[in-house]
């Protein structure tokens, strides 16, 4: 079978059944019976699925939860509304196209970006997906970036942003205009820090 990248979001819980919304893109099989999930190891996503081995990761069309999961305002404003999974200890979001209830088959924790093999133990479609336009990858791209701030180094991310955004600016809305912006500015204030050149 193909395998391939599929950009979503993983709803995961703490021990104490804490919700964490984070962007995830796992590694799918291409009929899409395991996913490899690839948490940075120290990061929330990676402590929720280490201590509870259960997860629920959704594809969904809403660019804007995308970017605000990727710089983590989810948690702190406003967590979307979920409903309870029905085979694990988990949270399904209620605005998702589809989505896979998994449990956690394996580890590999040596390097760090951790290696999670995660079995689908349950798969549901709620709405057909609206699709994506030139904008909408484009913020997908810059969520990304936004990740990967303390990796990358600012060149590196400025230029992409600048080659994004007329995709933006020519074939976006509202909301993927607004998305764009929150993700830039998350960006610049992060190099406003004086961190890495």
């Amino acid at each position: 079978t193909s395998r391939m990248i599929v950009e979503g979001l993983l709803t995961t819980v703490d021990s104490a059944g804490n919700l964490n919304v984070a962007p995830m893109g796992p590694i799918v099989d291409g009929d899409f019976a395991a996913l490899t999930l690839r948490p940075f190891r120290g990061s929330t996503t990676y402590e929720n699925l280490l201590a509870t081995k259960v997860a629920v990761f959704h594809i969904v069309d809403s660019v804007d939860l995308i970017a605000e999961a990727a710089i983590r305002k989810l948690s702190r404003n406003r967590i979307p509304p979920t409903k309870p999974a029905a085979k694990i200890a988990g949270f399904v979001l209620e605005d998702c196209c589809r989505y896979f209830e998994l449990q956690v088959t394996e580890c590999d924790i040596s390097e760090a970006r951790s290696s999670m093999t995660a079995k689908v133990v349950l798969q549901q479609e709620r709405r057909p997906h609206f699709g994506f336009n030139r904008a909408r990858h484009a913020v997908i791209e810059a969520a990304i970036l936004a990740t990967r701030v303390h990796i990358l180094p600012k060149s590196e991310i400025e230029s992409a942003i600048q080659f994004l955004k007329p995709a933006v600016e020519k074939t976006g809305g509202p909301v993927e205009t607004g998305a764009f912006q929150m993700l830039v500015t998350y960006i610049e204030e992060h190099f406003a820090k004086g961190a890495r050149t």
